[in-house]
């Protein structure tokens, strides 16, 4: 099976671009598209497919954040948010369930340029990491989106510069440790080891893109029992639109078993 997920920082710019969402959406044919940052509001979508289920987590404010799911298997139950009002007002959470594992989208909270909003992101942090565990208890879990974070200095260009930016804040990037050591295995890096240069992000300022000086911030997570079941994991950096590209996943998995 086929997993997709994007931050497109605004489904409706990107719809209007070449390629638009549409084209690049089919060209990837994926069995699982999760999408970050759709800043719409209901009724706003600016596309359907009717071979895929829909499923959307649209923030209170109008323009911000939001999250949906494409999927071409119907799940056995949909949710929406952490079940925790605190976390629930800005449209960043869905949860897909099937007979042998849950599907998680997330557009984790930025620290913000002034870490203004660090501490809040502690607290969601320790809510997300129990919510996923909590679900792990039960069945197995794929976690995918924007975690706004990149975890080791090869996960960005300019790792010496950053260390105390939002993004790579020792506070941030332990968070996302404890997420790993509670079980969770980040699918590329479990493939890609060493590779270098591998960004999913990049700043509009300063030709960042053109000279990938870019972060690896999207991911695709999985329970350390699905480890042995991805193929593949990649990074997309020659589809534009964004100032994220889409990160892949293929695994061995069945919605029926």
């Amino acid at each position: 099976m086929k997993f997709v997920s994007w931050n497109v920082n605004g489904l409706r710019a990107v719809e209007k671009k070449s390629p638009s969402f549409t084209e690049i959406f089919e060209r990837l044919g994926a069995d699982f598209f999760c999408i970050q940052e759709t800043k719409l509001q209901e009724g706003q979508s600016p596309i359907d497919y009717p071979d895929y289920f829909e499923y959307w987590n649209y923030a209170e404010k109008k323009g911000y954040s939001g999250v949906a799911i494409f999927a071409k298997h119907e799940p056995l139950n949909v949710s929406y948010g952490l079940g925790i009002a605190e976390h629930d007002q800005e449209g960043r959470v869905i949860t897909l369930e099937y007979n042998d594992f849950f599907l998680i989208n997330v557009y984790t909270p930025n620290a913000k340029r002034d870490l203004a909003r660090l501490s809040y992101r502690m607290v969601w942090e320790d809510a997300f990491r129990s919510y996923l565990n909590q679900l792990k208890a039960k069945k197995h879990v794929i976690v995918c989106g924007d975690l706004n974070v990149a975890h080791q200095n090869i996960d960005l260009k300019n790792w010496k510069t950053n260390q105390k930016n939002a993004g790579f804040t020792p506070e941030e990037r332990g968070k996302f440790g404890e997420l790993l050591q509670s079980g969770f295995v980040d699918s590329f890096r479990a493939l890609h080891p060493e590779r270098t240069g591998a960004y999913s992000w990049w700043s509009y300022q300063f030709n960042a893109r053109k000279n990938n000086a870019g972060w690896r911030i999207d991911y695709w997570l999985v329970d350390e029992g699905l480890k042995d079941k991805i193929i593949s994991a990649d990074i997309l950096a020659d589809i534009y639109g964004s100032d994220h590209c889409p990160v892949v996943m293929e695994a061995s998995l069945d919605t029926d078993s």
